[in-house]
């Protein structure tokens, strides 16, 4: 995940990824790091079927440094497209926020 001008880039793992990036977008968890530094664009995802797998990746990913990380983003995305725009309606983020008051 990325903020929009892609100057912050957050690494985890999910068993479920539209439901994560939703939670990033709607900053459901207001203190977390994606919440603070607006990290709701996603940029960049791999897939794994098996959790041991991804767990390893994840931290393997952590450990680079920046420019192996936006090597690793232009290699699939050279534009930085939020590659979740298409995956909500409007209509979602706008329930949420009203159920969340």
């Amino acid at each position: 995940m990325s903020n929009k001008r892609h100057t912050v880039l957050y690494t985890g793992i999910t068993n479920n990824l539209e439901d994560r990036v939703f939670d990033h977008k709607v900053k459901r968890n207001k203190k977390s790091f994606t919440a603070r530094y607006n990290c709701d664009q996603l940029v960049y995802f791999e897939e794994y079927s098996n959790v041991k797998e991804a767990i390893h990746r994840e931290k393997q990913i952590k450990k680079y440094n920046r420019g192996w990380k936006v090597n690793l983003i232009n290699g699939l995305n050279p534009d930085w497209t939020d590659l979740s725009k298409d995956w909500f309606d409007e209509k979602e983020f706008v329930l949420y926020k009203e159920h969340d008051k």
